[in-house]
């Protein structure tokens, strides 16, 4: 893991595409803005593995009825 230091308005680049800005920082809080190519899907974490647990969950679910299907 990568790890940088910035302060607000300081940019971080990713590739020639994405580019990260510092916002704001408030406490514990950090804004980070994100410019990526509309191609490029963007999430927070949590939002990610909600995501992904939902597929998983529709997968098996069809999975267990073409099961149910061929008995």
């Amino acid at each position: 893991m990568l790890i940088l230091s910035r302060k607000v308005d300081e940019k971080i680049k990713i590739g020639n595409d994405i580019t990260l800005t510092i916002i704001e920082v408030r406490g514990d809080m950090v804004k980070i803005g994100v410019e990526a190519p509309k191609n490029v899907k963007v999430f927070r974490q949590e939002v990610f593995e909600a995501i992904q647990a939902e597929n998983k969950a529709a997968t098996s679910v069809s999975e267990e009825a073409l099961k149910n299907l061929f008995s």
